[in-house]
């Protein structure tokens, strides 16, 4: 993988789950840039393990992966949903709560709406509108529900923190704090909006 900035990393943090998720584990994600990086690191040894969306749906991850945990609840769980794709549906974290759903849900926050702001910088470079996000404090939310929830920061940091969330045996959330030039595997957000301004000269 081509490394990305940050003392954080997808392209790592996918890597992980690649090597030490469980086969049958199913894996649940949204529509964002985040999603990019599972699609194109991640080694799928199972039919049948993810659950997506076809067209680009926001939001869809964290919901699917409720129902994937009541379905079949003596497989592992993960969703992988960016900050703002999960905030179209964090409201199904009491769902979990209330129907004893454990999937482990792990956040990419970078603070924004990576693929809007990817076309931005693309088509209006450095002109950007509506964006950034103010995001809830992931973990005290998810503890707020009964679940366990923590933040990692660092790629080293990954692994504790998901055996702990899976030793919980409830609702998790792991809260990854990206650096906001991550912008996809490619290339970073400033590479993208220079490049785009140097189809403007």
């Amino acid at each position: 993988p081509r490394p990305t900035p940050g003392a954080l990393r997808m392209e790592q943090v996918v890597a992980w789950l690649a090597a030490n998720l469980p086969p049958d584990a199913i894996i649940t994600n949204g529509a964002g840039n985040y999603a990019s990086f599972l699609h194109r690191y991640y080694r799928w040894q199972c039919f049948g393990t993810q659950l997506a969306p076809t067209s680009g749906s926001m939001g869809y991850g964290l919901p699917a992966a409720i129902s994937a945990s009541l379905a079949y609840p003596g497989r592992m769980v993960v969703c992988l949903a960016g900050d703002g794709c999960l905030q179209m549906t964090v409201n199904e974290l009491s769902t979990a709560a209330q129907y004893g759903a454990s999937p482990i849900v792990l956040v990419a926050n970078n603070g924004r709406y990576g693929t809007i702001r990817m076309h931005q910088e693309r088509h209006y470079p450095g002109r950007v509108s509506g964006t950034d996000l103010f995001n809830p404090d992931f973990p005290p939310l998810v503890r707020a529900y009964g679940g366990h929830g923590e933040l990692v920061e660092r790629d080293e940091d990954l692994a504790p923190a998901f055996e702990r969330a899976r030793l919980s045996g409830r609702l998790a959330l792991i809260e990854l704090r990206l650096d906001p030039e991550a912008l996809t595997p490619g290339a970073t957000l400033t590479q993208t909006r220079d490049a785009a301004l140097d189809r403007q000269v």
